[in-house]
């Protein structure tokens, strides 16, 4: 892989910081760059956080990314700090555990998770695959976003690991051998589709009505079930 992650980073975290000055409060590296687990069809997935963030600081680190070598890599997300702190906290929780600190810390973020927040981050992923699964058997039957949702289905995963140990595990290779059977199926499925280039028609039926089948359980499943 040609891209050298570190030097990349080291790069724009220079321009970045004459950008923003003491305004940036957080930088850090989400998906498979922040797992270890990039390969060369990876983006580049940075997380920025100011002290506070108007359009014209957008339209501005918009330009300073032009600058930058792999700009179509890069994707991402840019806050303020009140912003953030007052963002739905199902969602914070994966945001949180699931992004690699570059410089700064966002430790003040951990103290407003509860469980709750996390059991509703499971609740909240098993109803968008459940309701995403069911409209793509019926309607585009495209194997593009079954392998989109099964890449979604790992948050819930992880989530669910959490709630079970208290324990986030970032990585997909070592997460599996730790879960329980369905989840490790679905963990499995979502490590393998990634690598096929084409899905045959009965095998995108099995592998749906398996995601479909799971999600509905999640759904149905007590908060005593996601936490034994």
């Amino acid at each position: 892989m040609d891209l050298n992650i570190d030097l990349w980073m080291e790069k724009y975290l220079e321009k970045l910081k004459g950008l923003f000055g003491s305004r940036l409060e957080f930088v850090g590296l989400q998906g498979s760059y922040g797992r270890g687990e990039a390969t060369e069809e990876s983006d580049i997935d940075v997380v920025v956080i100011l002290d506070h963030a108007a359009p014209k600081d957008l339209a501005a680190y918009s330009n300073m990314l032009d600058t930058l070598p792999y700009r179509r890599k890069m994707c991402g997300f840019i806050s303020g700090h009140e912003e953030l702190e007052n963002w739905e906290r199902s969602d914070l929780f994966q945001f949180y555990y699931d992004t690699t600190p570059i410089l700064g810390s966002m430790e003040f973020l951990k103290e407003n998770i509860s469980r709750e927040d996390i059991r509703r981050a499971v609740r909240i992923g098993a109803c968008n695959l459940y309701h995403m699964c069911g409209h793509n058997m019926i309607h585009e039957k495209s194997p593009e976003i079954l392998k989109g949702l099964y890449k979604s289905s790992v948050f819930t995963v992880q989530a669910i690991f959490y709630l079970q140990t208290g324990t986030y595990i970032k990585k997909k290779t070592d997460l599996l051998s730790l879960l329980q059977s369905q989840e490790q199926q679905i963990l499995k499925i979502a490590m393998d589709i990634k690598k096929k280039p084409e899905l045959a028609y009965a095998e995108f039926e099995t592998l749906s009505d398996q995601l479909f089948r799971w999600s509905s359980q999640l759904m149905r499943a007590d908060s005593v079930k996601l936490t034994k």
